[in-house]
Protein backbone atom coordinates (compact mmCIF):
# COMPACT_ATOMS: atom_id res chain seq x y z
CA UNK A 1 0.00 0.00 0.00
CA UNK A 2 1.39 3.67 -1.04
CA UNK A 3 1.58 5.74 2.03
CA UNK A 4 1.58 9.31 1.52
CA UNK A 5 3.51 12.06 3.36
CA UNK A 6 0.74 14.08 5.63
CA UNK A 7 0.32 17.60 7.96
CA UNK A 8 -0.10 15.73 10.74
CA UNK A 9 2.88 16.72 12.48
CA UNK A 10 3.52 20.56 11.02
CA UNK A 11 0.37 20.90 12.36
CA UNK A 12 0.92 20.12 15.30
CA UNK A 13 3.26 22.47 15.35
CA UNK A 14 1.30 24.90 14.59
CA UNK A 15 -1.16 23.91 16.72
CA UNK A 16 1.23 24.65 19.47
CA UNK A 17 1.84 27.92 18.59
CA UNK A 18 4.54 27.86 15.44
CA UNK A 19 3.39 31.17 13.20
CA UNK A 20 5.02 28.73 10.02
CA UNK A 21 6.94 25.83 9.40
CA UNK A 22 9.56 25.02 6.77
CA UNK A 23 10.60 21.66 5.82
CA UNK A 24 14.16 21.08 4.37
CA UNK A 25 15.69 18.28 2.88
CA UNK A 26 18.90 17.48 0.85
CA UNK A 27 19.31 15.93 -2.23
CA UNK A 28 22.76 14.33 -3.40
CA UNK A 29 24.75 13.94 -0.70
CA UNK A 30 26.48 10.49 -1.44
CA UNK A 31 26.85 11.86 -5.04
CA UNK A 32 30.32 11.48 -6.51
CA UNK A 33 29.60 14.78 -8.87
CA UNK A 34 27.35 17.50 -9.10
CA UNK A 35 26.33 20.06 -6.41
CA UNK A 36 24.46 19.40 -2.98
CA UNK A 37 21.04 20.74 -2.96
CA UNK A 38 18.81 21.52 -0.07
CA UNK A 39 15.20 22.02 -0.55
CA UNK A 40 12.92 24.47 1.66
CA UNK A 41 9.02 24.22 1.66
CA UNK A 42 7.12 26.31 3.65
CA UNK A 43 3.43 26.25 5.33
CA UNK A 44 1.37 28.19 7.82
CA UNK A 45 -2.13 27.29 9.45
CA UNK A 46 -3.82 28.94 6.07
CA UNK A 47 -2.15 26.82 3.71
CA UNK A 48 -4.22 23.90 1.91
CA UNK A 49 -3.75 20.15 1.74
CA UNK A 50 -0.74 19.07 0.20
CA UNK A 51 -1.18 18.07 -3.65
CA UNK A 52 -2.00 14.14 -4.06
CA UNK A 53 0.42 12.00 -4.18
CA UNK A 54 3.10 13.98 -2.37
CA UNK A 55 5.40 11.07 -1.22
CA UNK A 56 9.24 11.27 -0.17
CA UNK A 57 11.17 12.13 -3.93
CA UNK A 58 13.42 8.45 -3.85
CA UNK A 59 9.76 6.60 -4.10
CA UNK A 60 8.45 8.19 -7.11
CA UNK A 61 9.42 7.86 -10.52
CA UNK A 62 11.19 10.90 -12.24
CA UNK A 63 7.99 11.69 -14.37
CA UNK A 64 5.75 11.56 -11.40
CA UNK A 65 8.76 13.90 -9.57
CA UNK A 66 8.68 16.42 -12.76
CA UNK A 67 4.81 16.70 -12.82
CA UNK A 68 4.48 16.97 -8.45
CA UNK A 69 6.56 19.97 -8.59
CA UNK A 70 4.71 22.68 -10.26
CA UNK A 71 2.40 21.22 -7.95
CA UNK A 72 4.21 21.29 -4.62
CA UNK A 73 4.98 25.60 -6.24
CA UNK A 74 1.48 26.23 -5.84
CA UNK A 75 0.73 24.64 -3.05
CA UNK A 76 3.68 26.44 -0.95
CA UNK A 77 6.54 28.72 -0.72
CA UNK A 78 9.78 26.83 -1.80
CA UNK A 79 13.34 27.59 -2.45
CA UNK A 80 16.35 25.85 -3.29
CA UNK A 81 19.75 26.40 -1.96
CA UNK A 82 23.03 24.20 -3.07
CA UNK A 83 26.69 23.94 -2.72
CA UNK A 84 29.50 22.95 -5.94
CA UNK A 85 31.79 20.06 -6.09
CA UNK A 86 34.48 22.70 -5.74
CA UNK A 87 32.96 23.48 -2.36
CA UNK A 88 32.67 19.92 -0.86
CA UNK A 89 36.14 19.44 -2.14
CA UNK A 90 37.31 22.57 0.23
CA UNK A 91 35.22 22.20 3.55
CA UNK A 92 33.50 18.85 3.69
CA UNK A 93 29.76 17.36 2.97
CA UNK A 94 27.99 18.43 6.63
CA UNK A 95 29.69 21.98 6.34
CA UNK A 96 28.28 22.35 2.55
CA UNK A 97 24.94 20.94 3.95
CA UNK A 98 24.85 23.80 6.04
CA UNK A 99 26.05 25.97 3.42
CA UNK A 100 23.26 25.30 0.86
CA UNK A 101 20.38 25.33 4.07
CA UNK A 102 21.84 28.56 4.63
CA UNK A 103 21.40 29.75 1.45
CA UNK A 104 17.92 28.34 0.91
CA UNK A 105 16.60 30.12 3.61
CA UNK A 106 18.30 33.19 2.50
CA UNK A 107 16.12 32.83 -0.71
CA UNK A 108 12.90 32.57 1.35
CA UNK A 109 13.76 35.75 3.20
CA UNK A 110 13.98 37.17 -0.10
CA UNK A 111 11.11 36.00 -0.77
CA UNK A 112 9.71 37.49 1.94
CA UNK A 113 9.31 34.50 4.00
CA UNK A 114 9.91 35.65 8.20
CA UNK A 115 12.35 33.06 8.31
CA UNK A 116 13.29 33.71 11.98
CA UNK A 117 9.74 33.48 13.32
CA UNK A 118 9.79 29.61 11.98
CA UNK A 119 10.48 26.03 12.84
CA UNK A 120 12.16 24.24 10.79
CA UNK A 121 12.03 20.06 10.35
CA UNK A 122 14.94 18.76 8.88
CA UNK A 123 14.99 15.59 7.81
CA UNK A 124 17.25 13.05 9.25
CA UNK A 125 19.11 13.22 13.20
CA UNK A 126 21.61 15.40 12.23
CA UNK A 127 21.11 18.92 12.90
CA UNK A 128 23.55 19.81 10.23
CA UNK A 129 21.93 23.17 9.78
CA UNK A 130 22.63 24.99 12.59
CA UNK A 131 26.36 25.32 12.80
CA UNK A 132 25.83 27.47 9.40
CA UNK A 133 23.53 30.01 10.74
CA UNK A 134 24.81 33.40 12.73
CA UNK A 135 21.11 34.01 14.00
CA UNK A 136 19.65 30.29 15.16
CA UNK A 137 16.85 28.94 14.08
CA UNK A 138 14.33 26.34 16.21
CA UNK A 139 15.01 23.30 14.51
CA UNK A 140 13.55 19.59 14.88
CA UNK A 141 15.28 16.65 13.16
CA UNK A 142 12.95 13.87 12.27
CA UNK A 143 13.91 10.82 10.92
CA UNK A 144 11.76 9.76 8.00
CA UNK A 145 10.55 13.22 8.01
CA UNK A 146 10.64 13.15 4.06
CA UNK A 147 8.27 10.46 4.05
CA UNK A 148 5.68 11.28 6.43
CA UNK A 149 5.57 15.45 6.87
CA UNK A 150 3.93 16.79 3.77
CA UNK A 151 6.03 19.96 4.05
CA UNK A 152 9.61 17.97 4.04
CA UNK A 153 8.36 15.74 0.94
CA UNK A 154 7.42 19.04 -0.72
CA UNK A 155 11.03 20.15 -0.38
CA UNK A 156 12.49 16.67 -0.99
CA UNK A 157 10.58 16.61 -4.48
CA UNK A 158 11.64 20.67 -5.52
CA UNK A 159 15.50 20.18 -4.89
CA UNK A 160 15.53 16.61 -6.50
CA UNK A 161 13.61 17.62 -9.82
CA UNK A 162 16.09 21.23 -9.54
CA UNK A 163 19.42 18.87 -9.03
CA UNK A 164 18.15 16.59 -11.33
CA UNK A 165 18.22 19.37 -14.04
CA UNK A 166 21.27 20.62 -13.27
CA UNK A 167 23.14 17.31 -14.23
CA UNK A 168 21.05 16.66 -17.40
CA UNK A 169 22.38 19.99 -18.18
CA UNK A 170 26.33 19.24 -17.33
CA UNK A 171 25.52 15.99 -19.23
CA UNK A 172 24.89 17.58 -22.28
CA UNK A 173 28.49 18.94 -22.45
CA UNK A 174 30.02 16.14 -21.03
CA UNK A 175 27.86 12.82 -22.24
CA UNK A 176 31.00 10.32 -21.06
CA UNK A 177 30.04 10.04 -17.69
CA UNK A 178 26.29 9.51 -18.20
CA UNK A 179 25.30 11.96 -15.67
CA UNK A 180 21.76 12.05 -17.50
CA UNK A 181 21.06 8.69 -16.20
CA UNK A 182 23.21 8.21 -12.66
CA UNK A 183 22.66 11.93 -11.43
CA UNK A 184 26.54 12.19 -10.56
CA UNK A 185 26.28 8.98 -8.37
CA UNK A 186 28.94 6.11 -8.37
CA UNK A 187 27.35 3.70 -10.75
CA UNK A 188 30.09 1.32 -12.01
CA UNK A 189 29.54 3.26 -15.63
CA UNK A 190 30.47 5.96 -14.14
CA UNK A 191 33.71 5.16 -12.43
CA UNK A 192 34.79 3.16 -15.69
CA UNK A 193 34.33 6.87 -17.44
CA UNK A 194 36.62 8.30 -14.52
CA UNK A 195 39.09 6.22 -15.34
CA UNK A 196 39.05 6.07 -19.31
CA UNK A 197 38.65 10.27 -19.06
CA UNK A 198 39.82 11.68 -16.09
CA UNK A 199 37.90 13.75 -13.41
CA UNK A 200 36.26 16.91 -14.44
CA UNK A 201 35.88 20.30 -11.97
CA UNK A 202 31.81 19.04 -11.41
CA UNK A 203 33.53 15.96 -10.01
CA UNK A 204 33.99 15.94 -5.87
CA UNK A 205 37.93 15.22 -5.97
CA UNK A 206 39.08 14.55 -2.53
CA UNK A 207 36.13 12.06 -2.63
CA UNK A 208 37.67 10.07 -6.09
CA UNK A 209 41.17 9.77 -3.69
CA UNK A 210 39.35 8.29 -0.75
CA UNK A 211 37.64 5.31 -2.79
Amino acid sequence: MVIEATRDFELELLASGASLVIGMDEVGRGAIAGPVYVGVCVVTDQTPDAPAGLRDSKLLSAPRREALAPLVRDWAIVACGSASAAEIDEHGISACLGLAGKRALIALHDAGVQVGEAVVVLDGSHNWLTPALSSPLRVITRTKADRDCAVVAGASVVAKVERDTVMISLDADLPAYGWAGNKGYGSAGHFDAIAEHGATDHHRRTWLHER
